[in-house]
């Protein structure tokens, strides 16, 4: 080939592959700033309602034990005994029942480090699957029996309205804490949903997102 020829041939490949290479690069980074967000979120969310709640429960054992042996009524002073029992459960619970956001940012991080973005998009789906679960019905169980418990034996002393105001303000507390837990990867599940674009004999690997409006329902779909 003519050297002119194999210049011109060789400028014009570079002219074409180099907006091609800067698109893909700049597709991948925007799906790395994207995953950024929700797990680095998570994580720091994740972090403050640990910290938070186990200081609640904290001082609400601090508070009973001291109402247990000081508190001028028998009634209080017996109360506060339950409440010493239902705060220990509680912070034993926080302590050893963890978030998986923390554990989830370090396994993002490694697999952001290694370029594997498919990897990426299935532990985002394995933590929003694991938030799910904690706001599930599951959740609400061991709350539901230390709080019926509790009010039992308040009832049994023969204060039925109290027993019946204590279980029904564990279990409000104990749905502040399972709703005020991260849910980073839940709300951003849908533009994690890996999807194939079918052109006859072409297929393009991508991903696809729901988009719903007041007025509208739609989808978009980026490769």
């Amino acid at each position: 080939m003519h050297p002119f020829r194999l210049l011109t041939a060789l400028v014009t490949t570079l002219v074409i592959a180099l907006p091609v290479s800067l698109e893909a690069q700049a597709q991948t980074n925007g799906h790395w700033s994207e995953y950024d967000e929700v797990f680095e979120n998570g994580a720091s969310h994740a972090n403050v309602w640990q910290w938070g709640w186990t200081g609640i429960y904290g001082t609400s054992l601090a508070v009973n034990a001291y109402q247990s042996s000081e508190a001028s009524d028998p009634d209080d002073r017996f109360d506060a005994r339950v409440g010493v029992v239902k705060s220990a459960l509680a912070v034993a619970g926080m302590l050893t029942d963890r978030q998986p956001h923390p554990a989830a940012l370090a396994e993002y991080e490694r697999l952001k480090a290694s370029g594997d973005l498919s990897g990426v998009q299935a532990l985002g789906l394995q933590l929003a699957q694991a938030e799910r679960e904690r706001r599930g019905w599951g959740a609400r169980v061991s709350s539901l029996v230390v709080n019926g418990v509790a009010g039992a034996v308040i009832a049994a002393d023969g204060r039925g309205d109290d027993g019946a105001i204590n279980f029904a303000t564990g279990m409000l507390v104990n749905e502040l804490q399972i709703w005020s837990q991260p849910n980073q990867a839940s709300s951003a599940i849908n533009r994690f949903q890996p999807a194939n674009l079918s052109l006859g004999p072409i297929t393009i690997p991508g991903e696809y997102a729901l988009n719903v409006g007041p007025q509208q329902l739609g989808a978009t779909w980026r490769y």
